[in-house]
This record gives structure tokens, sequence and C-alpha cells, in this order.
């Protein structure tokens, strides 16, 4: 009987990203797919991948704990006796800041299912992406003004702390589809939010998507929620929102940590976040259409994302997302990633539009 055909962008995640070699001790996280979030053919495409590159796999199965805070002592034993850990459970997600003790190179996933991981979001080539977030990142950590806008009224000026250097999750991503995020305390303006406030991954509370009237607009000054307009009813629901929140779990409900962008055109959603919010906010991120900042609280990556929906970026007068497209193109060092990586323009050139919004 002729063998199915390796998923290209499992072999992708464990060979390019995870760098997984024979023999290595590899343990895959999993959670229940029952659950709704990941689909069941994900972790079956994982381990077929690693088992053909002749990995020692070790699968264990992972409960979803909604307000984790640590890695379970179970999970932790056997953490510290692998080379290499795949989540393909929130817990990675969660705690996607923190640091954990052992040896293990840790990979969080961020494809939903075997069809996302084959598609181009999955299949694209990690190392062209890992290049082109780092020439993203030199740019926005260097320079001088940074605009975000968009058509529904995001105005925001600031720029990014001098001496800051670019950090992100202790896990790697993949696929990798988000720059670093970028400091928020010397930004101001206003953001025009979509018709929903929505949790950052970190926590699940009851109101983790939380519908907000249209026409509201976040106010911030120098990195702090200085207040709500617009319309009335919005202005009253993001405040009970975060009065909420942020009473609940002890947070100052006016700290803005950062924000960034996606810069995968391969990610695309094909749901809606109003039907599953909790799958919305761990994937939809990093189409180049959202942009997405962390808030209340101030510890990345706060309990609220503000979204703003197809965004213009401008650094220094150069525009490189316009209305929600991201053109790397008019980035000198990014522009070379293209050159290196014949795979990148034809992606570029025909992203997807798909977001769940």
């Amino acid at each position: 009987m002729t063998q199915a055909a390796i998923n290209p962008g499992a072999l992708n995640l464990v060979a390019n990203c995870a760098r997984v070699t024979p023999d290595e001790h590899v343990l895959v996280a999993i959670e229940s797919p029952d659950l709704g979030y990941y689909g069941a053919d994900l972790a079956p495409s994982i381990i077929d991948a690693l088992t053909r590159l002749g990995a020692r796999v070790e699968c264990m199965n992972v409960a979803f704990d909604p307000e984790a805070r640590e890695v379970p002592s179970a999970l932790m034993e056997r953490m510290l006796e692998a080379d290499v850990l795949i989540s393909l459970a929130r817990i990675g997600d969660q705690l996607r800041f923190d640091n954990a003790p052992g040896r293990a190179r840790m990979v969080q996933c961020y494809a939903l299912n075997a069809a996302m991981l084959r598609s181009s979001f999955g299949v694209a080539p990690y190392g062209a992406f890992t290049a082109l977030k780092t020439a993203v990142d030199t740019a926005l950590f260097n320079a001088g003004q940074i605009v975000i806008s968009c058509a529904d009224g995001t105005h925001l000026t600031g720029h990014a702390p001098a001496m800051a250097i670019p950090s992100d999750t202790t896990c790697a991503r993949f696929p990798l589809s988000v720059f670093s995020p970028v400091p928020a305390r010397h930004f101001t303006g206003r953001l025009a939010l979509p018709e929903f406030l929505i949790g950052t991954g970190s926590r699940y509370y009851e109101s983790f998507y939380e519908p907000l009237n249209a026409g509201t607009f976040a106010e911030m000054q120098d990195g702090r929620l200085a207040g709500f307009s617009g319309d009335a009813g919005g202005i009253q629901q993001a405040n009970a929102h975060y009065d909420h929140v942020s009473a609940r779990y002890g947070l100052d409900r006016y700290a803005v940590h950062s924000w960034h962008a996606g810069i995968h055109p391969g990610c695309a959603y094909d749901d809606s976040v109003e039907n599953t919010p909790e799958r919305w906010s761990g994937s939809a991120f990093g189409n180049p259409r959202i942009l997405h900042f962390h808030t209340c609280g101030t510890q990345p990556p706060g309990e609220i994302c503000w979204n703003v929906i197809d965004p213009t970026i401008e650094l220094d007068g150069v525009r490189l997302w316009d209305n929600g497209v991201f053109y790397p193109d008019r980035l000198p060092q990014a522009a070379r990633v293209l050159a290196d990586f014949p795979e990148l323009p034809p992606l570029f050139a025909a992203p997807e539009r798909q977001i769940g919004v």
C-alpha cells in the first residue's frame, strides 16, 4: 500500500521551525479536539512528519485550563526530559511570554487544523518569515515616527522607546505571522474599534468576546487609555467591560502595553469572530489586515485586545501597510528577503482577504 503524502506544512513546522533531527525526543502536547479549538487531523499530521524524520515521539494529552498561570506539573516533568516541545494546546499560547525550565526547544502551533498547515499559511518557508520579521522589527524600532491610521478614523502617532530591543514570545511561533510587539508608551491618538472587544488568549473569561456598538473609539495618551468616545452606548459597554475584567484580575485598566500587526498574507480565517471568538483571537491576527493592541494590564499580553481592521502603517513617511495590505518591497531590507525566497512575491501579490470580520 502506498504511503500517504506528508503534509508539507507539518514538515515545514518540524524540520524548519522546530529543527528536529533524527533520534531527538519530541514531546507533542495535545489539547482534546472535542473542545472545538484544534482540529482532530492536526496532531496526526505533525506526528506523521516527526515519525518520518526519525524522531522519538511522545504524545501527551493536556487539559484546557481557562485561566492557566503555570505549566501543569505532569507536563513540566515530561518537558524536562524532551529535546523539543510542540504545543497543540492553548496552554502554550496562554504562557507564551513565560520562561519554562528545561532544555526543550518550544514551538506553539497557530495553524488550527491540517488544512491550514497544508495551505500557503503553513507551507510558506519558515525561514522567509523569520528574515522578514527581523527586517520589519529593525525598521519599526528605529523609525523616528510611526503613524497608524484606518478608514474608520484611527489616527495614532508615536515611536518605539529609545534603545528598545525587539523581544517576543519565549516559544517559537508557527507559522510566524507577526512582528515583535512595539511598546505603546510613546503612542497617542484615537483608535476606531470594530464592533467588539476580545481577549488576548491569556485567560478565557466569560466575556472573552464583548459586542460593541459601531462608532466607538478608544482614546490613548502616551500609552494609557484616556477614555472612550463616540457612540454613547458603546462608551458604556467598553467602560463596563474594562471595569469588570480589570477588577476580576486586579489589573491596571488604563495600561496599554504594546501593539503589532500581521505579516503573513497566507493567513486566512474562514469562519466569523462572532461564531468562534476564541479561535479567531488565536489565529486570525497573523493576516496583515489586522493590527492589535494589548491592553488592560502592565504585563504582556494584557487581557483585552483593540483591533484595527485594514490598517495603514507609515514609518517615516513610507506606507509599509496600506489599507490592510503589507508591502514589504517598500522596505529595502524586506525587499531582499523577497528576492531570496521566490515563493514570497506571488503570495504577497495575491494575499488572503478572509479574516472573519
